[in-house]
Formats: C-alpha cells, structure tokens, sequence
C-alpha cells in the first residue's frame, strides 16, 4: 500500500512557513500531521535533521519544492512540544518519532494480551515484538526503546512488570 499524499503537499505555498499566525498554527498543524503519518506508514522512529530535507516529506521532488531547514526545525519543535518528538542529543541533530505515544502502545499491547488470554504470562521482549504470535499486530517489530516505554506505562497502571531475565528483558502481565 502505498502512502498517500495530503492535498497541501502538491500546493507550493504548503513549503514556506505563512506569516500569519493562524494561517502558519494551521500549516504547521498539517505539517505535524503529515511527518507522524508519514513515519507511521514507513514504521520510521529515528529521524535524522540533516537528512530530513532530502527526505520525500519535506522535498516534492514533482514540483521542485522543499521545506527550509529552520521550518522543519519548527515542524520538529512543534512535534516535541506535542509529545511527539525526543530529542537525542543536545545540538538537535537526531531525534525519535513518536507517531503512538508509551501510553498508547501499552494499550495495544494489553488489548493483546486480554483477548488472547494472556494475563499471568510472561513474555522476553523479543517474543512479543517479534515473536509468531504478535505477527500481524501493529506493534510487531516495535523499537526496543518504545517497547520498554511502553511496557513502563503498563507498569506504572499495574498491568505489567518488567523483569530482567538471563537472557534480557521479559515482561509479565497481570
């Protein structure tokens, strides 16, 4: 299945920030919304700035356009202060994408586990985000890193636990 473009995409003035303010809240809200939509149809978590404008999402290639670097630093900024976005280190030049929330995946994971009967069980990390059973599931092949966030959340509601096993990480749910 291929990704599908937002209107503003193929509008030229989508690719430079408006003056107006309610006009550039608006465009940086379609802005967000494309870059977590996009990352979320390619399962991208790590985004490099540098390599962000070359990026299919900031660069239409069909109409000879491209976002600036300090708008997509804008864009990023915005994500980040939506919760969206980490920041890997302190000059800003990686960060993670956070298209779901913890929060969020911890709630797919445990809809999981209830309708499967997996309460009381217990799972290493590598089972349950790359294991058989999770096959088909969106949050199979789920970065280790939000894995655990995720399990934490479910930690901290008192769904799960994370063990440490011989081996790594395992979770057990209640």
């Amino acid at each position: 299945m291929s990704f599908e473009w937002p209107w503003q995409y193929n509008f030229p003035p989508f690719f430079t920030l408006q003056p107006n303010a309610d006009t550039r809240q608006k465009q940086l809200a379609a802005w967000c919304s494309l870059a977590l939509s996009y990352c979320r149809h390619h399962k991208l978590y790590t985004l490099d700035v540098m390599e962000a404008q070359e990026s299919p999402v900031f660069n239409n290639k069909k109409i000879e356009r491209k976002l600036s670097m300090e708008a997509i630093q804008v864009v990023f900024e915005q994500l980040s202060k939506k919760g969206n976005l980490e920041w890997l280190d302190k000059n800003k030049s990686r960060c993670l994408v956070m298209w779901r929330r913890p929060e969020e995946w911890g709630k797919l994971i445990y809809q999981w586990i209830s309708k499967n009967g997996m309460v009381n069980s217990v799972f290493t990390l590598y089972e349950l985000a790359n294991g058989d059973d999770t096959e088909g599931e969106e949050f199979h092949s789920l970065e280790e890193w939000m894995l655990l966030r995720s399990l934490q959340a479910l930690q901290t509601d008192g769904k799960a636990e994370i063990i440490t096993m011989d081996d790594g990480k395992g979770v057990k749910f209640f």
